[in-house]
């Protein structure tokens, strides 16, 4: 959306083609070789305008700042003890954000991880023995003195190129360049109810410095640490060759009727950051793209006789390597070829014309027709090359959250001129359910992503081709021409063989479900290891 105005005039342009919709999912244990590194691995990442306390017209509160979320070590079972999910300190998390189009980052948030061992002891016949937890009784202060380890990171604000530019330290308001991270909810005997830890994570909420923002809007707020897993997937049939009935996947009836939230009793790890939208844009363009990544050290050498101390079995060193990449979800995981997505992973965007071949001509569509209809064709849209999936995923739709000038390339990207929605208000199908429903909701995925957007649903009807059925015989979407390429296709109805069907696809979870926050760092508080 250039703007909300000519964002709406698109919007109603299309709404009588409209009859239902959704777009894309989540990244756990998408590659090989994340696949065994669990610290660095992605899941999710969020991104945008901040509704903590936003009135119905979109202003007050927060609304004048963008959150962006990105999480790690999925599948996190509470009791996970007596270690349980500390972040790597041996690794380099970072979020990108990319303010002018050119798939290259302009600003990178790089976050180091601190674990330090107290090495508390018990006096045990006369000796001083260290205790095997990470905690030796109840924890309810920033540093509690009952803390065997204290978590801890820094952030650093890099201009321009992620190594060779400029870096400066993101610092507390009230000074200091410490961030304190709150332990894993353990259980409750050591750190109380819900509610108690939720007002014990809250202490670990920093409002920070951000240097080189504008005068007057550099002031944000940051918070890592556990959180209740917020994404929604009827996970194990999906895998398993989609163990469902069309008939009854595709009635959305059956949402919530035809199978369980697949992950509703796991954790996972949020870096969450609030900063003005501001800081993050670049001369009068409203758009910005966002992704996170990993990265380990290139070299590890692992010592026969470790020392005593915590983590010190590996000795690392060398350039860093970037091992995981996550800003559209889904992408890697059912996209991506299964012999590129380490190579993915480890991609810059600006070199992504190597995986133009997995959007324009996806095998997820034909996988879809061979499982549910024994036909690899019934259900595969014919417009290849696909421009509309490529539009969506790799540059932006006209007129919704396309920068003005697109370089192809796969992140997430959001507008931040249009206003944001109080939760309570939020399509669950993001601007394709108000299309729907004749709302105003045009915050919501692909322009950006909230917790609460269904992502899977979404993207599952833009593979059966229900944005080709939304842009009609006169390309209301403009989704005929992969911008700034020339590549056209014929995206439209009668290039979709399920139809109206494609509008309806679902994986029978609603994400609308999921219980949230209101406000900042807006993940629900995580689930403890034992009641």
């Amino acid at each position: 959306m250039r703007n909300l105005r000519k964002a709406s005039t698109v919007m109603l342009a299309i709404t009588t083609l409209f009859a239902a919709g959704t777009s894309l999912a989540s990244s756990h244990r998408e590659a090989p070789f994340i696949a065994t590194s669990p610290k660095v691995d992605a899941t999710d990442f969020y991104m945008f305008r901040s509704y903590e306390g936003v009135g119905a017209d979109g202003s007050g509160g927060r609304s004048d700042y963008v959150t962006l979320i990105a999480n790690y070590q999925p599948l996190q079972s509470p009791y996970g003890g007596p270690n349980y999910f500390q972040m790597d300190p041996n690794a380099l998390y970072e979020i990108h954000v990319d303010n002018n189009g050119d798939a290259v980052e302009d600003l990178t948030f790089q976050f180091r991880f601190q674990n330090k061992l107290n090495n508390v002891a018990l006096d045990v016949g006369g000796k001083s023995v260290a205790i095997p937890l990470i905690q030796a009784g109840t924890v309810a202060s920033v540093n509690d003195g009952n803390l065997n380890v204290n978590e801890t990171y820094t952030v650093a604000l890099v201009r321009g190129d992620r190594r060779k530019g400029t870096s400066a330290a993101v610092t507390k308001a009230g000074g200091g360049t410490t961030f304190e991270k709150p332990v894993d909810y353990i259980g409750v005997k050591t750190l109380g109810d819900a509610n108690a830890y939720a007002t014990y994570a809250a202490r670990h909420v920093h409002e920070i410095r951000i240097p080189g923002c504008p005068a007057g809007k550099d002031a944000g707020r940051v918070f890592v640490g556990q959180r209740q897993e917020g994404f929604a997937v009827n996970l194990g049939p999906i895998f398993d060759l989609v163990n469902a009935p069309l008939a009854v996947i595709s009635n959305p009836a059956n949402i919530n009727a035809a199978a369980a939230n697949s992950i509703p009793d796991k954790n996972v790890t949020s870096i969450a950051l609030e900063v003005h939208k501001d800081c993050l844009t670049a001369t009068r363009d409203p758009v910005i793209g966002g992704w996170t990544t990993a990265s380990l050290r290139q070299a590890r050498l692992l010592s026969p006789a470790p020392a005593a101390a915590l983590q010190a079995s590996e000795k690392p060193g060398g350039a860093w390597v970037q091992v995981s990449r996550l800003g559209q979800p889904l992408v890697n995981e059912v996209v991506i070829g299964l012999k590129d997505k380490d190579r993915f992973n480890s991609a810059k965007p600006k070199d992504d014309a190597q995986f133009l071949d997995y959007v324009t001509t996806p095998t997820l569509p034909a996988l879809l027709g061979l499982v549910l209809a024994n036909n690899p064709a019934a259900l595969a849209p014919t417009n290849f090359p696909r421009t509309d999936l490529a539009t969506v995923f790799l540059t932006g739709i006209p007129g919704v959250n396309k920068p003005a000038s697109a370089t192809p390339s796969e992140m997430l990207r959001l507008n931040t001129s249009t206003k944001p929605v109080p939760f309570a208000a939020q399509n669950r199908l993001g601007i394709v359910g108000s299309i729907k429903s004749s709302g105003s909701d045009f915050a919501g995925f692909p322009n950006g992503r909230r917790p609460k957007d269904d992502v899977v649903d979404i993207a599952l009807v833009a593979m059966l081709g229900g944005l080709c059925m939304a842009n009609g015989d006169g390309d209301a979407l403009k989704l005929n021409t992969i911008p700034g390429t020339g590549i056209t296709s014929a995206c439209k109805p009668s290039s979709v063989p399920a139809g109206a069907t494609s509008l309806d696809v679902h994986d029978g979870v609603d994400q609308a479900a999921v219980p949230f926050l209101l406000g900042f760092p807006y993940l629900n508080t995580p689930l403890p290891g034992a009641n």
